[in-house]
């Protein structure tokens, strides 16, 4: 009771310094939302940091994952084209890693009761049917799917009984071949090397075109496998 009590108070205090603030707070949200959603931007933010710019990259990913409209992995390919290949898959891992990892913890802590008004009734249900029985193995194939709403499901995850290092896991590793694919595009684009990157670039639209058409498909299957488990 306790603790819940200082909850509270806390929520209230924030509350009202973001009240009292509120042109200030409303006037850098709207800098921070163009930011996020302009490619250009975040790369010439990012390189007027300098050394530091890897670090600004990395917090950039994480609020993508909090914040922005688009999937995180979109700016892996900024990552690639800034950093190469390597340490752009990299620092967009770790960034896409700890901002679903805040999501989930932002579902844990406030609990199912907030996370059903973040989340569409529709979609909360549906992810719930994936994490009845053994739900770790479906939640993998559903990161590894493109397209699918993944900052949505780590939100959602929070509520679940999965232990957090097992959401870690699928997390990190289920972000990997699509966050690895954008920055070896992103690297190819830096090098001219422009034959490659039109390659890569067609077996990525490739993929998402077939994973969209037949995402009823996808979803159905991974359905079965849950209730086969």
């Amino acid at each position: 009771m306790k603790r819940f009590v200082i909850f509270i108070l806390a929520a209230a205090f924030l509350l009202a310094l973001v009240y009292i603030y509120r042109e200030y707070v409303l006037d850098q949200l709207t800098v921070l939302y163009r930011i996020l959603a302009d490619r250009e931007e975040i790369k010439r933010v990012v390189i007027g940091f300098g050394p530091m710019g890897p670090a600004v990259f990395i917090l950039i990913q994480i609020l993508q994952v909090l914040l922005a409209p688009i999937p995180g992995e979109a700016t892996g390919f900024i990552g690639g084209f800034l950093f190469g290949s390597l340490k752009g898959f990299i620092y967009s891992s770790i960034g896409l890693t700890l901002g679903s990892c805040l999501n989930f913890g932002v579902g844990r802590l406030l609990g199912k009761r907030y996370v059903r008004k973040a989340i569409p009734e529709k979609k909360l249900n549906w992810f719930d049917a994936f994490v009845r029985h053994q739900g770790a193995i479906v939640v993998f194939i559903c990161f590894l799917i493109p397209g699918f709403p993944k900052d949505l499901l780590s939100l959602f995850l929070g509520v679940t009984s999965i232990p957090f290092k097992v959401f870690i896991a699928m997390a990190g590793i289920g972000r990997i071949p699509g966050t690895l694919m954008l920055s070896i595009q992103g690297a190819f684009l830096f090098e001219k090397q422009y034959g490659l990157l039109l390659g890569m670039l067609c077996v990525s639209a490739l993929l998402v075109i077939v994973a969209y058409r037949y995402r009823e498909r996808l979803y159905r299957w991974i359905e079965r496998l849950n209730d086969g488990s």
